[in-house]
C-alpha cells in the first residue's frame, strides 16, 4: 500500500446533495423545501407547532408543581449496598461515606447527599456516615452492631439583615405566647 492508493471503503462517504442549483437536479429554486413560510427559512424550526391542531403539550392535563426548596437527596437501599460489599466495590471494615459510595459508582451526585433507605437485607458490620437514613435503616445497621451517623441540616434562609425569614420569626413569636400561657396556667 502507498500513500497514493489510500481511499475510503466504498460507500463509507456519500456527497451531501447540492440544492438550488436548477430546476434538472429536482432540488433547485426552493431546494426541496416548498414555497414560504417559517420552514423554508434558514435556521427556523416550529417546534411543537402542529398545523393550527392543538399541540400535544398543551393537550395533556397538567398537574402539581415543581417545589425548588426541595432536598435532592441520592437515595440508596440497603440491598444494593450489601451488594456492592459482596462485589469488593466497597470495603466493609472501612468507614463509609457518601464520597466513598460516589466513587464506587453507586449513587450519583446529589446537591444535599445520601440518604439511605430500608429496601433489602444487609448483613455486614459497617459504618457509615450519611446525610440521612429512615428509621428501619438505623435500626437495622445498630442490630448488626454498627454505627450510623447523619450529617444533613436544613439550610435556614435569612434575609439581607441576617435574620431568619418572617415565617420562622412568627413561628418562634407564636412558640413564645404559647409557653407563656402554658407558664400562666
Amino acid at each position: 500500500m502507498k500513500l497514493n492508493e489510500i481511499r475510503n471503503n466504498p460507500g463509507a462517504h456519500k456527497r451531501k446533495a447540492k440544492v438550488g442549483r436548477g430546476s434538472s437536479s429536482g432540488l433547485g429554486k426552493t431546494s426541496g423545501r416548498g414555497v414560504k413560510g417559517a420552514k423554508a427559512r434558514t435556521g427556523n424550526a416550529v417546534y411543537g407547532f402542529e398545523g393550527g391542531q392543538m399541540p400535544l403539550h398543551m393537550r395533556m392535563p397538567k398537574r402539581g408543581f415543581r417545589n425548588i426548596f426541595a432536598n435532592d437527596f441520592a437515595e440508596l437501599n440497603l440491598g444494593r449496598l450489601q451488594k456492592a460489599i459482596d462485589d469488593k466495590k466497597i470495603d466493609a471494615g472501612q468507614k463509609i461515606t457518601g464520597e466513598t459510595l460516589r466513587k464506587a459508582g453507586i449513587v450519583h451526585k446529589s446537591a444535599d447527599g445520601v440518604r439511605l433507605l430500608g429496601k433489602g437485607e444487609l448483613t455486614a458490620k459497617i459504618d457509615i456516615e450519611v446525610a440521612g437514613a429512615s428509621a428501619s435503616v438505623r435500626e437495622t445497621i445498630e442490630k448488626l452492631g454498627g454505627t450510623i451517623a447523619t450529617t444533613f441540616k436544613k439550610a435556614e434562609y435569612m434575609n439581607k439583615k441576617g435574620q431568619p425569614g418572617k415565617r420562622k420569626q412568627r413561628r418562634a413569636e407564636a412558640a413564645e405566647k404559647r409557653a407563656a400561657r402554658k407558664a400562666a396556667e
